[in-house]
């Protein structure tokens, strides 16, 4: 393997780590990316590898959260136990939408909406909603401000808008974030129940990609699949630090834009230039 190659897979691993929990879809990103880079391997490994690298950010959420998630950690009361089983069971309440409906859409989903078209397009519909959603709730007072605070009829209504991020560009954690902040949830609740959603999805997803396109990999697929792991760990612990500290003081317009602007570029190339 050369050494283009893996600052390749190092770029693919930054772009997925920084981009699978800001809600700007990272599907989008690494479109662009594999038009623009391309890695001298297979389509079918390459579908694999786009999946598997999503396992290195889910890491970094077990990481940076882990006394809120691992309800038997050291020194915790039997309230906090609770507390946290409590939790689990709304992420699973949440994440059965999606993964019937992934289950069955995958491969249609994958064949038929896995465009630079419809990705453009749910950018920039969702960059909408969230521009609108941040005018409209401008004043409004969330009445959920933490995780715990999250029922289960509430956690299984986020799961269903999460069912959204089936449709490639809408970004999982924009679809979850925008259905907890129209359900009542601030903003910083809404990302970090986000985050946490991601666990049970990224890691069904990628043993999915696993077992469809089976293990047997070459040596130097090993070591790409485990260095673009690895770099999207590091970088989504920073990327999530960030998204946290930013919401707290600002709204989600600033993505909304983004969304837009990003949606019309891949618009633009594919509908032009490719």
């Amino acid at each position: 393997m050369s050494f283009i190659e893996i600052l390749k897979v190092i770029l693919f691993g930054i772009v997925e780590g920084y981009t699978e929990f800001l809600p700007i879809s990272s599907t989008g990103h690494l479109i662009l990316v594999e038009n623009l880079v391309h890695l001298d391997q297979p389509e079918d490994f390459f579908e694999v590898f786009k999946v598997v690298i999503q396992l290195g950010a889910i890491l970094s959420v077990v990481v940076l959260y882990w006394r809120k998630l691992w309800p038997f950690a050291k020194g915790r009361t039997d309230k906090e136990k609770r507390d946290t089983l409590n939790l689990w069971m709304k992420i699973i309440v949440a994440v059965i939408p999606a993964a019937i409906a992934g289950f069955l859409f995958d491969d249609f989903l994958e064949e038929h909406l896995s465009t630079p078209v419809v990705i453009g397009i749910t950018l920039i519909a969702y960059g909408i909603a969230f521009i609108a959603l941040e005018k409209i709730q401008r004043k409004k007072t969330f009445s959920i401000k933490n995780t715990r605070q999250i029922s289960m009829r509430t956690a299984l209504c986020i799961g269903l808008f999460q069912c959204l991020s089936l449709i490639p560009g809408t970004s999982r954690s924009g679809a979850t974030i925008l259905g907890a902040m129209l359900l009542g949830v601030n903003r910083a609740a809404s990302a970090e129940f986000s985050f946490f959603l991601g666990i049970p999805v990224m890691v069904g997803a990628s043993g999915l990609k696993l077992i469809k396109h089976g293990f047997s990999f070459t040596g130097s697929q090993w070591v790409i699949l485990i260095l673009g792991t690895v770099i999207s760990f590091m970088v989504a612990i920073y990327a999530i630090r960030y998204l946290m500290d930013y919401v707290r003081r600002h709204s989600f317009s600033v993505f909304g834009w983004y969304r837009i602007v990003l949606g019309i570029v891949v618009l633009l190339y594919f509908g032009l230039i490719a």
